[in-house]
């Protein structure tokens, strides 16, 4: 199994049920929600290194919960993901913190690609911050 985890946010139930399964297959440790809202409640009880955001939900859309999730997880890799080609908007969530954006439909290995690579920076970045507090730490 692959070290690290993922959370889908799709609000069409078919296609996030087939991501889940075709991950899962690739041994990836993988969950799914239906919306931003549910991501939110979600991301509140567990830990995750990367998320998949659909852009276009009802309710809460995919830009809105990426500001909350980077509000509150600022760490966490998020892969913007749409059925809609808008470069506004692929711009608009790279602006705001997202590692990728990708269009539907999608190549599974290459969209594990961009997770993997996705966790690759998430760990460097834990690894650069840990290294900060190690050298704070030897100076108290």
């Amino acid at each position: 199994m692959n070290d690290f985890s993922v959370l889908f946010v799709d609000d069409e139930v078919d296609f996030l049920d087939t991501l889940i399964k075709r991950m899962r297959k690739r041994r990836v440790d993988v969950s799914g929600v239906k919306s931003g809202e549910e991501a939110l409640k979600w991301l509140a009880a567990n830990t995750v290194d990367v998320v998949v955001l659909d852009v276009r939900m009802p309710g809460m859309d995919g830009i809105e919960a990426l500001k909350e999730i980077k509000k509150r997880s600022p760490l966490v890799e998020i892969i913007m993901l749409t059925g809609h080609a808008s470069l506004e908007v692929a711009r608009e969530g790279m602006e705001l913190g997202a590692f990728d954006y990708l269009m539907k439909p999608i190549d599974i290995d290459e969209l594990l690609y961009k997770v993997q690579d996705a966790y690759k920076k998430k760990s460097l970045q834990e690894q650069k911050i840990s290294a900060i507090r190690d050298v704070i730490d030897t100076k108290k």
